[in-house]
Order: C-alpha cells, then sequence, then structure tokens
C-alpha cells in the first residue's frame, strides 16, 4: 500500500476541513449544484476525449498505481539477475525450470529462455510486452490529466453560471446569497478535486512511468546477457548504468 498517497489526500482534505469548520458552519460549503456542475462537467470533458473501453482500465490503473503500487527497486532486480546468471552457468538453461521468481515480468523472459528460445524472439517479444504495459499506463495518466485540467475549468464555468443567476436577480435580495454560493463554491470544489486528487495521482502515473521504463528496460537487457550466458559479475558490470550514482560503488566492489 501507498502510504504517501493516502497520507498527502487525507492531510489535505483536513487542511482545508478544519479552515472551513473553523471560519463557521460546515454545511455553508456544501452545495449540490456546485459538485453537479465540477464533477458531472469534468466527468463529461474527460469521457469526451477518451473511447469508452479506455475509460474503466484507466481509472482502474491510476488507483492501483497510486494507492497499492509498489516502488520498485533496480539494485535488486541486477541482483535477481546475477543470481539467475549463476543458475543457468551451473546447470543450463534446464536449470532456470521451476526457479520462484516474484517479477511477473522477469519470468516471462526467463521461462523464454529456459524453453530455449532464439535471442531476437524473446528481445522482441519483451520489448512488445514493455511498450504495451507503458502504454497502458500513459493512458492512466492522460485520463487523471484530463480531470485534473477539466475540474478547475468546471469550476470557473460554475462561477459564471452563478454570477449570471446573481444578476439577473439583483432585485430580490433572498437569491444573491444561493446565487453567489454556487458562484464561489464551483471554483472551490474544482480546485480541491484537481489539486488534491486528480493531478497528483496523473504526476504519480507519470513518475510511475519513468520508472516502469527504467525497470523494464533493465529486466530485458539482463534477460538477455543471460541468454548470452554472461557471467553475474559481467552483467552487473553491464547493468551498473541502471542504478543512481550513489549504488554503483557498491555494486562494482561486489562485482570486482
Amino acid at each position: 500500500m501507498d502510504l504517501a498517497t493516502i497520507i498527502g489526500i487525507l492531510l489535505g482534505s483536513a487542511v482545508v476541513g478544519a479552515a472551513i469548520y473553523m471560519g463557521g458552519d460546515f454545511m455553508t460549503f456544501v452545495n449540490i449544484p456546485s459538485v453537479l456542475i465540477v464533477v458531472g462537467g469534468s466527468i463529461a470533458a474527460t469521457v469526451l476525449r477518451f473511447q469508452v473501453s479506455t475509460i474503466a482500465p484507466s481509472i482502474v490503473i491510476g488507483g492501483k498505481i497510486a494507492f497499492t503500487s509498489k516502488a520498485s527497486n533496480p539494485r535488486e532486480t541486477i541482483d535477481e539477475i546475477a543470481r539467475l546468471a549463476e543458475i543457468i552457468r551451473k546447470n543450463g538453461p534446464l536449470g532456470l525450470e521451476g526457479v520462484p521468481i516474484d517479477d511477473e515480468f522477469l519470468a516471462k523472459g526467463v521461462q523464454y529462455i529456459a524453453d530455449g528460445y532464439e535471442g531476437p524472439f524473446i528481445f522482441e517479444s519483451l520489448e512488445r510486452e514493455r511498450d504495451l504495459r507503458l502504454e497502458r499506463l500513459g493512458e492512466g495518466k492522460r485520463f487523471f490529466k484530463s480531470m485534473g485540467d477539466s475540474a478547475p475549468a468546471f469550476g470557473m464555468i460554475g462561477t459564471l453560471v452563478g454570477l449570471v443567476q446573481m444578476l439577473s436577480t439583483m432585485d430580490d435580495p433572498a437569491t444573491i446569497g444561493p446565487s453567489m454560493a454556487v458562484a464561489l463554491l464551483t471554483t472551490l470544489y474544482g480546485a480541491i478535486i484537481a489539486n488534491i486528487v486528480c493531478l497528483p495521482i496523473a504526476d504519480k502515473l507519470d513518475s510511475k512511468f519513468k520508472e516502469e521504463e527504467v525497470s523494464l528496460t533493465l529486466a530485458i537487457d539482463g534477460l538477455m546477457q543471460i541468454r548470452d550466458n554472461k557471467s553475474p559479475d559481467v552483467i552487473k558490470e553491464i547493468l551498473v548504468s541502471y542504478l543512481p550514482e550513489k549504488q554503483r560503488e557498491s555494486l562494482l566492489e561486489e562485482a570486482a
């Protein structure tokens, strides 16, 4: 579970809620027409930008990455690849059969090697798998970015609606307050939805996209080195460029 997302959303909501509570009646900030304009309008504008078949998967991917995704660790991946290389050097490709591997992508590549497929086939298959996975992540990022862009825009539309209602009934003082509430609350709702929920999730998906791209490319590179029967130490030296600067020295010392 990604606690950063949960803490961020709860903390942001708590700060806004506390400010509202200390300033007066909480129910003053609850307005159904404003919610309908911002939420309904944002969903409608976002749906217009996507095919229906991609909407549900994008929401699922966004929720999964934002709330449950575990950060990948390139150092652990390199160590796992080196372990697999050691197995294949001792026992041959068939020695990889039945070896427990947690990473689904890495396990798929290892199975290809154990089955004796040629290098070009393995490389093309894994690259295709990587590109499709990144494409799905990109769709999720675009969906939440679209929601984050649409919410403030519909907040402004709601503000204009409220102002028009207010100005058209200036002769009746009783209608000025509700109309102004719609005008101001739609802007507030749009800003909250965009900046506490949608845009942070879109940014998290963007970070995950870059992280996954590096992680999957590292796995492909390592699997191809295993397929070529390189030694574990040589593989570590080849893959060290995928690591942050601070982790490179310790890995090179182990390889040496």
